[in-house]
C-alpha cells in the first residue's frame, strides 16, 4: 500500500519549513507568470507580422496580375482574330 509521504520523508537532506515551500512557489508563480506574458507578446508580434506579410502577398499579386495583363496585350498582334469584338 502506499501511503502519502512528505517532501522531508522523501529528501531528509533538504527538509524546508512551511514559508520555504510558500516562496519558493511564489518564485515558481511569478516565473511562469512572466514566461506567459512573454509569450502573449511574441504571438500578439507574430500576428502583425504575418498581417503585413500577407498585406505584402496581395499588393504583390495585384502587381503580378496588372503586369500579366500589360503582357497580355503586348503579345496580340492587330491582326490577330481574336481581338475581333
Amino acid at each position: 500500500m502506499r501511503g502519502t509521504r512528505c517532501y522531508d520523508e522523501i529528501n531528509p537532506g533538504n527538509a524546508m519549513d512551511i514559508d520555504d515551500r510558500l516562496e519558493k512557489l511564489a518564485d515558481r508563480h511569478e516565473a511562469l507568470t512572466q514566461a506567459v506574458e512573454l509569450l502573449a507578446a511574441m504571438y500578439q508580434q507574430n500576428e502583425q507580422r504575418l498581417t503585413q506579410v500577407l498585406d505584402a502577398i496581395n499588393r504583390l499579386a495585384n502587381i503580378a496580375e496588372a503586369h500579366d495583363v500589360r503582357l497580355d496585350d503586348h503579345e496580340r498582334t492587330p491582326e490577330d482574330p481574336s481581338d475581333a469584338a
